[in-house]
């Protein structure tokens, strides 16, 4: 029998080590480790390597029969190591992604209160109002790098979700660590809780949020105010990312606090980053440029009129005046065309709103005109979609476009599955497989004539994951427009189409992490440019990215 060396009494610091994530390895611990730290019969007498916890973790995750099974496996995995849970994404990344966030997160959130077992994050209540910086202060841990805030109103394509919209901060941080390298006891996600207006969940007795409708008007703002203060008195340097806030909140919270502190609005920005790099690589397939495009846009809320905002800076870079690019770009909403004789636009929809003299043609006799003339009339090269309006892509749609276009691009991009416009496989079968497609959320490849088509997934965790570590390694002050410019074309240049014509427009999952530190240079090189960040050179910025990175591991204990 092997002797077992006394070892110390268990005191709160052996506490930790066993149930702290971040600090907790489980039978990893050596037979050294166990015996110094008073271990010994507080965990299986097995000794396992890291990859031995992986594979074990595998075999518990495949043994789920269900994805919101697979997600609650997972996460429970997350709560107890976080190691073991970073790695197990690593080596199976594009098995893991759909289930750690898109599209499984959106019924992970519907269903927060049911699965809700451990505490993650910060739960700030309109309650506690007068009092945020004190609740901050409870933060789990001082040091963070990257905070996620929602509001809970606008989760996916779900809408309200009320206290349950924490679980996207929770699952786009795993994101930031698993692809971009942030450590995550650097991170800390947030939900605003102001109340739902969700009738579900206020009848449901097993709610854990504000039992009351949402506070709105002058009231929210002031309570947002208060929390964005909060963060940069506790937090003056952190890289706060907003998160599925409303489109009535998104952009004019994104334009009242992007000169204050280091922030920027994903479902905006980073949306707007990701569709641009596929529509930039499919240009390239084609032999054109984003300026040559004639665009439909279906969907005129926040985080459609950014990605029309990126498209139009990234035609006035390649050569055309602003009036142009504008010129170029059909924003098509559920009333119909946005035109300037419309009273119903907020002011970020009538900057991409059409003269209604230069349309007049196209109206129909009986109101505005619908999807289905605008692409009639405009003939577009390009179809993109942020609507949440399920098969809003018909097929008589699709004909009437892929008429005009000898390769139409196609994008439906609206989450979760059930909310895309379109199902890939009908836009190959309508178009002769001739179309170039991304999507939202996750579809197999497409059958054509020429073999299987991969189907490019438009995700934004190309791109926050690497705005996340570039703002970290350098420095950054703030995120700007330029910044997010060269994350679209850094993507761009690493997608698949280009080494394969059957490839993506994107880069392929299982180089996520390799293309993330690639786009994190070429974004800290414009934050660099544009004076947000201190003065480097080439090559300090891709030393300093590298150093930045997380990766998981059992470090020697002292």
């Amino acid at each position: 029998m092997p002797t077992i060396v006394p070892s110390p009494p268990a005191t709160a610091s052996t506490e930790r080590l066993l149930h702290d994530p971040l600090l907790a390895r489980g039978t990893a611990f050596t037979p050294a480790e166990r015996t110094a730290l008073g271990l010994h019969g507080l965990i299986p007498p097995a000794v396992e390597d890291l990859q031995q916890q992986v594979d074990r973790a595998y075999v518990s995750f495949r043994a789920q029969n269900t994805d919101i099974r697979r997600h609650i496996n997972v996460r429970a995995l997350q709560d107890s190591n976080e190691v073991v849970f970073y790695e197990l994404i690593r080596q199976h990344v594009g098995e893991l992604l759909p289930i750690v966030y898109t599209p499984t997160v959106g019924e992970a959130c519907e269903r927060f209160s049911a699965i809700y077992r451990r505490p993650r994050g910060l739960f700030v209540s309109y309650l506690q109002r007068g009092h945020l910086r004190e609740v901050l202060r409870n933060r789990p841990r001082r040091d963070v790098d990257v905070v996620v805030v929602t509001d809970g109103q606008r989760i996916l394509g779900l809408g309200d979700q009320g206290i349950g919209g924490l679980g996207i901060p929770i699952g786009k941080l795993s994101l930031y660590t698993a692809l971009g390298g942030i450590d995550p006891a650097r991170t800390l996600p947030i939900v605003l809780d102001v109340g739902t207006d969700n009738a579900d969940r206020l009848a449901d007795p097993a709610y854990l949020g504000w039992r009351h409708h949402r506070v709105g008007g002058a009231d929210y703002d002031a309570f947002v105010d208060e929390f964005v203060e909060a963060v940069r008195a506790e937090l003056p340097d952190v890289l706060l990312q907003w998160e599925d806030f409303a489109t009535e909140h998104a952009l004019p919270l994104l334009e009242r606090y992007r000169e204050r502190l280091l922030t920027f609005n994903d479902d905006i920005q980073g949306t707007a980053a990701v569709v641009v790099a596929a529509l930039t690589a499919a240009c390239v397939a084609t032999s054109s440029a984003v300026r040559d495009q004639r665009i439909v846009m279906v969907g005129a809320g926040s985080a459609g009129v950014g990605v029309c905002e990126q498209i139009v800076r990234t035609m006035i870079a390649q050569g055309d005046t602003d009036a142009q690019a504008r010129a170029r770009i059909q924003v098509v909403d559920a009333v119909g065309l946005l035109t300037d004789d419309r009273t119903d636009l907020s002011p970020a929809q009538r900057r991409l709103a059409q003269p209604a003299a230069a349309v007049r043609a196209w109206w129909p006799a009986d109101g505005a005109p619908d999807l289905l003339a605008v692409v009639q009339h405009a003939r577009p090269t390009a179809l993109l979609g942020l609507s949440t309006a399920a098969g809003a892509f018909t097929e008589a749609v699709v004909r009437a476009m892929a008429g005009a276009a000898r390769r139409p691009i196609i994008m439906p991009l609206s989450n979760p599955t059930s909310h895309s416009e379109a199902d890939p496989q009908d836009l190959a079968d309508w178009t002769g497989g001739a179309a170039l497609v991304a999507t939202g959320s996750p579809f197999p490849p497409m059958r054509t004539a020429r073999g299987e088509v991969a189907v490019a997934q438009c995700n934004n965790i190309y791109v926050f994951p690497a705005i996340g570590l570039a703002a970290v390694a350098i420095g950054a002050r703030r995120i700007t427009d330029p910044m997010l410019t060269a994350a679209a074309d850094a993507i761009a240049r690493n997608a698949t189409i280009h080494t394969d014509p059957r490839g993506a427009v994107l880069p392929a999952l299982d180089r996520l992490a390799d293309v993330a530190i690639d786009v994190a240079i070429a974004v800290a090189t414009a934050a660099i440019a544009d004076g947000s960040a201190d003065p480097r050179s080439p090559e300090d910025i891709e030393r300093l990215v590298r150093a930045a990175r997380w990766l998981p591991g059992y470090p020697p204990l002292t």
